[in-house]
């Protein structure tokens, strides 16, 4: 990921350096399991995580392993190499990864790192929650324009629609809190899978280490569809900021301006135009969405792999795993300082409410003329042309209803259909259903 979409946690879980450092305490953990096992001499492992503990692989070890891997032209053999130099220990290194094949060290590590970035963006993500649950509650009973078609249709409760989005972001939790589980899996199964040459006990007592729990059936690999379940929760969770964004864009709008993304001390809207106050914030969280929903399409591909395993799917996952998890932390972060400074205009929700002279309220005068006793055909044709002469000529709803010789509703039985406060009668249950 580009420096500028990067967030300081997820830049140190995916580092090369951090990234190795995984790796060595699978390997170290390895070492434990076969101690256990009565396979290895006592004390190993314990020397090996006092020696990364005392020296932690920085960027000097991972330029060793760079150069190591020049000429090895293979990343893990160059990694164990770099690590036995690094330790200064051959009784360690004679006994160092023995057993394991790359992709039981990689691919457990790998699942490791994903667990923990699910964990940070599972954090920011509640970040997120908090705020649309304080902007729900204190707009729960403020009256507002709903759109369908983009048009005027009724009014609504403003603070339901960021109740709506917490209530997708919920969905968004659970998607994510199953897919850390699937892919929650390590797997240290030996060079096809069959654990040939390294028993189960191993696997099990590195996933017990790590938190994770032992993959049941794996090839040389993890299967990918494990991987493709994390992409594809984290594309959902795109679209839903995509929808809080292209909302909130809407209603930022000149013609609308309703809400506004906050707008700091010293920043500038446009290069040639002073005056502009444009929502960039919320334009670029639509922008990574796309990215979001882009990174779903390789995952899918790399689920079918040659036999037991070929290595298509490792160039991919370099770029798309740490990428998509980092835009998706990066994106919620945003989005939770956008939501934390969001200016409310409550003096245009009720000039939006009033712009269409009274029509939002026709399906309630058509529903009162039809309890008055009219049939609903000619009750929705007193209603429709007096609304379309509104339209047309500009003119009071509830005037012209007034002024119609068929209408019965007279005075201040027709002034009462023109209230927003029965369309938020049934807001408290709504809210109910979420605690709230």
């Amino acid at each position: 990921m580009v420096p500028r979409y990067q967030t300081p946690e997820m830049a140190e879980l995916w580092s090369e350096e951090n990234r190795y450092r995984m790796w060595a305490l699978v390997e170290a953990y390895a070492l434990e399991a076969w101690e256990s096992l009565g396979q290895v001499p006592k004390g190993l492992s314990q020397r090996l995580l006092e020696h990364l503990k005392e020296h932690p692989l920085d960027a000097r070890f991972a330029q060793r392993v760079a150069e190591l891997e020049e000429v090895t032209r293979h990343d893990l053999v160059a990694f164990t190499r770099a690590l036995v130099e690094w330790t200064g220990d051959e009784e360690v290194g004679r006994y160092l990864h023995l057993g394991l094949t790359s992709s039981d060290i990689v691919d457990t590590a790998q699942n490791a790192l994903l667990v923990r970035a699910l964990d940070l963006i599972l954090e920011e993500l509640s970040g997120v929650q908090e705020e649309l649950k304080r902007l729900a509650l204190r707009y729960k009973h403020t009256p507002a324009i709903a759109r369908t078609h983009g048009v005027h249709a009724e009014p609504t409760s403003f603070g339901l629609r960021f109740l709506s989005f917490y209530a997708a972001f919920q969905r968004d939790k659970e998607r994510l809190e199953r897919a850390q589980k699937t892919i929650g899996v390590a797997m240290l199964s030996g060079s096809v899978g069959n654990y040939a040459h390294i028993p189960p006990e191993v696997e099990a007592h590195v996933a017990r280490r790590l938190g994770l729990s032992p993959e049941p059936l794996s090839t040389q690999v993890v299967p990918r569809d494990r991987h493709a379940e994390v992409l594809a929760a984290l594309a959902i969770l795109g679209g839903n900021l995509e929808r809080v964004a292209v909302e909130l864009r809407h209603l930022q709008r000149t013609e609308v301006l309703e809400a506004q993304e906050p707008f700091r001390e010293g920043q500038t809207g446009s290069s040639s135009m002073p005056h502009k106050k444009n929502p960039v914030g919320l334009e670029n969280l639509t922008g990574m969405a796309r990215l979001l929903r882009g990174y779903l399409g390789p995952s899918l591909e790399n689920i079918a792999l040659w036999h037991e395993r070929d290595i298509s799917h490792s160039s991919v996952e370099r770029v798309i795993l740490p990428d998509a998890t980092t835009a998706s932390h990066y994106a919620l972060r945003r989005l939770r300082g956008i939501l934390k400074g969001l200016v409310v205009f409550e003096e245009n929700l009720k000039k939006n409410l009033d712009l269409t002279r009274g029509l939002v309220y026709s399906q309630q005068v058509l529903n009162a003329l039809i309890a008055e006793g009219l049939p609903r055909n000619r009750a929705y044709a007193i209603v429709q042309r007096n609304a379309l002469r509104s339209w047309e000529e500009g003119l009071s709803f509830a005037q012209l209803l007034e002024e119609d010789p068929e209408n019965p509703l007279k005075g201040e039985r027709l002034k009462a259909l023109f209230d927003p406060a029965p369309f938020l009668k049934h807001v408290d249950a709504i809210y109910a259903r979420f605690g709230l």
